[in-house]
């Protein structure tokens, strides 16, 4: 079976080849560094970085084997728009399930530039749902902005990620200061194990109630973003479930953190993570699905 290009058959005979791949090491180093063994052993991994001269970073979990798939997954990647999942986690922990239905009101001065849906609505405001629509199936950066301002800003998404036991993820600044993503910066940054074990615990686990976590998935297995399209989902077969957050930045910063469904079989947590080294790199969004392609691969 073949999706945007990737052929399934081929990353099947690449899984083979896993005793002798080596992982790459080091928080900004070159695709073409040397590598060194790490708890997983991942060549096609290697050759992905080399293919479209990216640092990747892949944390990927079989829920229901515990096998995981790790690549530089404790190395820090800016995160960019996949906080916003998480900001909409706060923001339904933190209240009751009418708060979805408070209204907020905003002005032209909140509107950025990644806002497809806000500037509609500046005259009536928006509900606290609307906005988690918004934020989590657009990535409208306006209303992410807003529910960070719900819940009291870049700390206390800090402080809520700490609640869930991730010590890794920093949220410092708003957007669209967050899509920086300059390399070695810290802020706003967080790692492929650290995000992708959060959206495991609200979208898995009991980190919210059942009523809520429903609303969260369903936003998220609906994301409307072109982008989303292009990233986790092109690799998987198109009969799978998946609930998903993307995000990009500068320095070719490409993200998508997903919680995935095959038919018939436990879930899969699959974050992964991508930068490069210059500015005003361009973006390949296959990096992405190729990855995410070799992951199911060899997962089974």
């Amino acid at each position: 079976m073949t999706h945007s290009g990737i052929n399934r058959r081929s990353l099947f005979a690449a899984a083979a080849l896993l005793p002798l791949a080596g992982c790459a090491t080091g928080e900004g180093a070159s695709p073409s560094a040397s590598v060194a063994p790490t708890e997983n052993h991942h060549v096609h991994l290697t050759e992905l970085e080399r293919k479209f001269a990216a640092r990747l970073g892949v944390y990927a979990l079989a829920t229901g084997t515990g096998t995981t798939i790790t690549y530089r997954a404790d190395e820090r990647f800016a995160f960019c728009s996949t906080f916003k999942g998480l900001a909409a986690a706060a923001v339904l922990q933190r209240n009751p399930l009418s708060h979805l239905d408070d209204p907020v009101t905003y002005t032209e001065a909140d509107l950025l530039r990644n806002a497809p849906i806000t500037p509609q609505h500046v005259a009536s405001g928006m509900t606290i749902r609307e906005l988690c629509d918004a934020a989590v199936r657009y990535s409208d950066g306006t209303a992410g902005n807003l529910l960070l301002r719900d819940i009291g800003g870049p700390g206390e998404l800090t402080a809520y990620a700490r609640s869930l036991g991730d010590t890794i993820t920093r949220m410092d600044r708003i957007e669209p200061a967050i899509t920086e993503a300059t390399p070695g910066d810290p802020r706003d940054t967080t790692s492929p194990r650290a995000l992708g074990t959060d959206y495991q615990k609200i979208v898995l686990g009991d980190a919210l109630p059942d009523d809520k976590r429903a609303f969260l998935r369903g936003l998220l297995e609906r994301n409307a973003t072109g982008a989303g399209a292009k990233r986790i989902r092109a690799g998987l077969p198109p009969d799978w479930t998946v609930a998903d957050k993307t995000g990009t930045g500068d320095y070719g910063t490409l993200n998508d953190i997903a919680v995935v469904w095959p038919p018939n079989a436990a879930p899969l947590v699959i974050a992964i993570m991508s930068s490069k080294f210059t500015r005003d790199a361009e973006y390949n969004q296959a990096l992405i699905a190729e990855a995410a392609a070799y992951v199911v691969a060899t997962l089974g």
